[in-house]
């Protein structure tokens, strides 16, 4: 993943956009003959800024409980994800945006929290993308999302999404025997059949593989699968109490969680941490935080 910082013509928005127009229009996009033509060379050249952005507190708790995080005045390290959503929406269901929304995978995400964020405090927000590249079944990019409290960075996501255009020459062939024993669970949760549905009401995300069986099943899953974001807010929220003011956390989502499902969660004291099928030993989600040095 990357996220440094470059030059590029900055747009600014008076307030979030509402995500359901976005998703229609990503609807329409995906209909023969009313897609607008797209340029798959290159990302959009451009930056979308929100200022002022202040925290529902009645949203907040409805997250804090969707993702298992303690009711507070700080603000959950996956929670500005979820604010700057809509800008990140609106950048990737632009006509000038080389991909469908749909059928794009979150495969990673790394968070980078530079000091606890009070829920009082006002945010601007900004969201672009970067570093279109090449993958051994398609193509992916970063989404960089920034949060910051005048002129201090505060917070930033990147999200890294895969575009698959190809299937591998040849697909792995996995062994269970040589699949890495995970470590012992630290916890065992159920992930019930509505937790998609939750998340996406409080995330704003409302893409249908997560909350459709039948648009799972149209891609392939199925049942429908746990938001990436959801499972990564859930291990944070087990870890709250031992993180730093300040840390990175990397996660990749290696495979989809079916819902509903039942996972094992461990964690370790150097803080690697991972989401496993309790009956396989494979992992739905691999992670490790990281303290930024004062």
């Amino acid at each position: 993943m990357t996220g440094q910082p470059d030059e590029r013509p900055e747009t600014e928005l008076p307030r979030l956009p509402a995500t359901g127009p976005l998703y229609r229009r990503a609807a329409i996009g995906l209909t023969p003959g009313l897609g607008a033509a797209r340029r798959a060379d290159r990302l959009p050249d451009v930056e979308l800024v929100v200022r002022g952005v202040t925290v529902d507190r009645d949203h907040l708790a409805g997250y804090d409980r969707v993702c298992g995080f303690r009711l507070a005045d700080v603000l959950p390290p996956t929670y500005p994800h979820v604010l700057a959503f809509p800008l990140a929406l609106r950048l990737m269901t632009a006509p000038e945006f080389p991909f469908p929304l749909v059928g794009l995978v979150h495969v990673a995400n790394r968070i980078t929290t530079h000091r606890p964020i009070d829920a009082a405090e006002s945010l601007d927000l900004s969201v672009r993308t970067l570093d279109l590249r090449p993958h051994p079944r398609g193509r992916q990019f970063d989404v960089l999302c920034t949060a910051s409290v005048g002129a201090e960075v505060v917070w930033r996501g990147v999200s890294t999404y895969l575009r698959r255009e190809r299937v591998a020459a040849e697909r792995a062939r996995r062994d269970r025997a040589d699949d890495p024993t995970p470590p012992a669970p630290t916890a065992v949760w159920r992930v019930g059949a509505g937790t998609g549905r939750d998340y996406a009401r409080v995330s704003g995300d409302h893409n249908p593989i997560h909350t459709s069986r039948l648009a799972a099943r149209l891609f392939g899953f199925p049942r429908p699968i746990a938001h990436g974001m959801w499972s990564k807010a859930r291990c944070l929220a087990a870890l709250a109490n031992r993180l730093p003011d300040a840390y990175v956390v990397d996660v990749d989502f290696t495979l989809p969680l079916p819902l509903p499902g039942t996972v094992a969660f461990t964690a370790t004291p150097a803080w690697d941490f991972g989401l496993y099928d309790v009956r396989r030993g494979r992992p739905y989600l691999v992670g490790e935080v990281t303290p930024v040095p004062e």
